[in-house]
């Protein structure tokens, strides 16, 4: 891998199989990571580059709602199985599910639509936040941490992530509060490809949506006995953006029971454009939040 830009876009390269029976058939790589698992927004974007590839380009994707349901083995590809469910007037839907030895790992279900006019309204992005030069990267929050998944964060990922408040790597500073805001964008240029910035959107949308839940109950990173694991993923992009140009990702959690946490997010464009939402709830647990043994 040269770069991290590089390699995210080499993931993003799925190759066509030429399979045309009931389902289009596409497979593409996995990125490494220090636990051996797929990252949930890689297969996210790579399951809407192969649906995408189905559609007419004046369709783009406007919405996608999956399931994680297993976890992936980042030491395998992943092949990617597109049902063309509907093709309309004015909107089309696949279903797409990402496979490993021979067993789903997600479950997604997208729609496109031609574009169109109609009514306009949005939340107001947050005022008065620092911007994102006023900021430290990942790389400088993380640079003196020696552990294999510090390093990834701050030197392998493709994004440039940077938190208005401080953030929850090793310390959950000030109150414990279910909100957040995160400004993000790609480390480089990307390609003009309209697709590839929806994709690299909903691959960046995954990092962070679940931090509200922990910043709510001072849970960290670093927390040796943290288990969390993502269990569906919403997206809705209402305005186009490049990815490659600052975002900021306001994140709010309204709930969070029986070991799961509900987050949602709005992504605003420098404009203040809402340019996409997403919701995400995810299984977080930790020793002390384990459900106590039935008494005798």
């Amino acid at each position: 891998m040269s770069d991290p830009l590089s390699g995210f876009l080499t993931t993003l390269d799925l190759i066509d199989t030429g399979a045309r029976t009931s389902e289009d058939i596409f497979t593409g790589p996995s990125q490494w990571t220090p636990n051996g698992r797929v990252f949930g927004g890689q297969v996210l974007a790579q399951a809407l580059l192969a649906a995408s590839r189905t559609v007419a380009p004046e369709r783009p994707v406007h919405s996608l709602h999956g399931y994680f349901l297993r976890p992936g083995d980042a030491r395998e590809d992943i092949t990617f199985a597109v049902d063309r469910l509907h093709d309309g007037r004015s909107f089309s839907t696949r279903r797409t599910q990402a496979y490993q030895k021979g067993v789903p790992i997600l479950s997604v279900i997208l729609s496109f639509q031609t574009e169109d006019e109609g009514f306009e309204h949005q939340i107001e992005m947050p005022h008065d936040l620092p911007g994102p030069e006023t900021l430290p990267s990942a790389a400088e929050q993380l640079a003196a941490i020696d552990h294999p998944m510090a390093r990834v964060w701050a030197e392998e990922r493709a994004f440039d992530m940077r938190h208005v408040s401080t953030p929850v790597y090793i310390s959950v500073e000030g109150q414990h509060v279910a909100h957040q805001a995160v400004w993000m964008k790609a480390l480089g240029r990307l390609p003009d490809d309209p697709v590839i910035h929806r994709a690299a959107l909903a691959y960046a949308s995954d990092y962070t949506i679940l931090e509200s839940v922990m910043r709510r109950h001072g849970v960290i990173w670093a927390q040796p006995d943290l288990k969390m694991a993502s269990l569906d993923h919403a997206m809705w992009w209402h305005r186009f953006a490049r990815a490659d140009e600052w975002l900021l990702y306001v994140q709010e959690s309204p709930s969070a029971s029986g070991g799961r946490g509900l987050s949602f997010g709005s992504i605003f464009d420098r404009d203040g454009r809402l340019v996409a939402s997403v919701a995400q709830e995810g299984t977080i647990r930790t020793g002390r939040s384990a459900p106590r043994p039935p008494s005798v």
